[in-house]
Formats: structure tokens, sequence, C-alpha cells
């Protein structure tokens, strides 16, 4: 069981630092969509490489693919907006706020996932302490994202539009929270997790590559691709193991404390990007209403899975 709770937080720990790659990544490219698509096109041959080479079974068979439901393979559209909206968000919010909003999101529907059964997960009841939780996480998320923001230069700025931001990455989260509990099912019914990872993951990229073509009206050029960084390519490979690492741990743990294993792992990442400024995006000192926010939301994350 340990062994599956570490895969969960290391995946999150991976996903924090996706986020300020694929930003750095967006300046050389210019359209978020394009970047996505790349980015999930490098993760889907890093996971195709590891599928081949312990499954010798690259895609699903088609008899698989016929006789299950067309929602089990929703999780790599989900991914792909996931993964689009946080290349949006990053240089807008910061590593800290670009995290913890969304965890907000994902203990939502995270917590109605459980309760319902929802995507072939365990159903768990829906007790007061759990509702304790969300509460204690919700003053959480507030003091981390709100108090920090009462300063005179974020007075300065348009709170509507900032507000608005808050709003999509909390929807993000309980997307991203869809998205695992989908992909740890298709691993079940597949009873290969790396291919089941994989498949996820070539499938959003055919989903935001239709998407890019269709907003940006261009294809990429080589010349574009030229100037981007070669640690760029990570962030697809780093997306891939979050992907994978839920993908294993799902089954193993269950859907509720995969998402809150991996969200720890977000926030001590996140801090550390914003902290030292990693992978070129821009250092902020972590403030103490962060610290305390967090601390919080680490409470609440305990009461809504473990008591």
């Amino acid at each position: 069981m340990y062994l599956y709770l570490g895969f969960a937080l290391f995946g999150g720990f991976l996903l924090a630092n996706q986020n300020p790659i694929n930003a750095d990544f967006k300046k050389s490219l210019g359209s978020p969509f394009i970047t996505s698509a790349i980015s999930n096109l490098v993760g889907s041959i890093f996971l195709g490489i590891i599928t081949v080479t312990t499954t010798r079974q690259l895609f699903p068979s088609v008899g698989f693919v016929m006789s299950h439901p067309a929602w089990i393979w929703l999780g790599g559209v989900l991914g792909g907006i996931f993964l689009t909206s946080n290349v949006l968000l990053f240089p807008r919010l910061g590593a800290v706020q670009t995290v913890i909003l969304p965890i907000l999101g994902q203990i939502l529907m995270g917590t109605l996932i459980d309760t319902f059964g929802f995507f072939g997960a365990l159903q768990i009841s829906f007790t007061k302490m759990r509702f304790l939780g969300i509460l204690i996480t919700l003053v959480g998320v507030f003091v981390a994202v709100v108090f920090p923001s009462f300063n005179k230069k974020r007075a300065l700025e348009k709170p509507k539009h900032l507000f608005l931001w808050w709003i999509w990455a909390i929807i993000v989260g309980g997307l991203s929270a869809i998205q695992q509990a989908i992909n740890g099912h298709l691993g079940v019914l597949l009873h290969l997790p790396a291919q089941a990872a994989f498949a996820s993951f070539f499938i959003g990229f055919l989903a935001i590559l239709v998407v890019s073509m269709v907003v940006d009206h261009r294809i990429l050029k080589i010349s574009e691709l030229k100037k981007a960084k070669v640690w760029n390519g990570l962030g697809g490979m780093l997306g891939g193991l979050f992907v994978l690492a839920t993908v294993l741990a799902v089954p193993k743990i269950g859907a509720g404390l995969t998402i809150m294993m991996g969200l720890i792992g977000q926030i001590f990442g996140s801090m550390l990007v914003q902290q030292f400024g990693f992978w070129r995006s821009e250092r902020y000192r972590v403030q103490i209403w962060q610290m305390i926010g967090i601390l919080v939301m680490l409470f609440g994350i305990i009461v809504v899975k473990f008591l």
C-alpha cells in the first residue's frame, strides 16, 4: 500500500513541475493549444515506448473498445483540457495558486465521486466529518489565495478578470479528479496500466491537436520549435508519468486517497517552484498566509480522507 501512496505523492510533485515547463514552452510556440498538443505528443511517445516495452501491445483490441462504454476514453480529453488550462493559468496566477485552486475542485469532485461511486469508483458514505473536512479545506483555500491578494498592487489590477480565472481553475480541478477516476477504471478494465496511461494521453493529444488547428488556423513551424529549450519536452514526460502513477495507484488505494496524496505532492512541488523559480519561472517568496492556508488545507484533506 505504501508503495502506491508514494506513486500518487510523487505523481503530484511531477505535475507541479510540469506547469512552469509548459508555460515556458508557450513563450516559444505562442499558442497554449499548440504547446499542449506538442507536450501531449511527447508524453504519448514516452508512454508508448514504456507500453511496447512492457506489454508488447500498444493499442487496446477492437473487441475491447466495442464492448465497453465510450466514457472510459474521456480521461484523455479531460487531461488535455487540464493541461491547456494550466498553461494559461500559470503566468496569471503563479505556481502556488495554479495548484491550490484546482485542489478545491479536486476535493469537491473527488467527494462526489466517492459518495455516489461515479466512474466505477468505490462508493463511500458522505459523513459529517467529510463535510467538516470540506469546510476546513475551503477556509484554507480562502486564506492561501485571497489574503495574499490584499495589497495595493493587486488592488490596481482587474479583480473581476482575476476572479474568473480563479473560478476556471476550480472547474479544471474538478475535471482533473474525473480524469484520474476514469483512467484508474480504464487501467482496471485493461489490466495493463501502461497501456491505459498511453491510451489516455494519446486521445488527449488528438483532441488538443484538432482544437489547435481550429482555433489557431495554422500548423507548427519547425523554426518555432527550434526556439524551444531541450528541457521543454520534459513537460510531456512528467505529465505522462503523473497519469501512469494515478492509473497504478487508483486500483490499489482508491480514487479518493490517490487524489489526496497527489494533492499533497502538488502543494509542496508548487511551493518549491515558486520559492526557487525552477524552470525559469518567476521567483516569488512563499508568503506566510500561503503557508498557513496550505497547512489548513492539508488538515482539511486529512479530515476528508481519513476521519
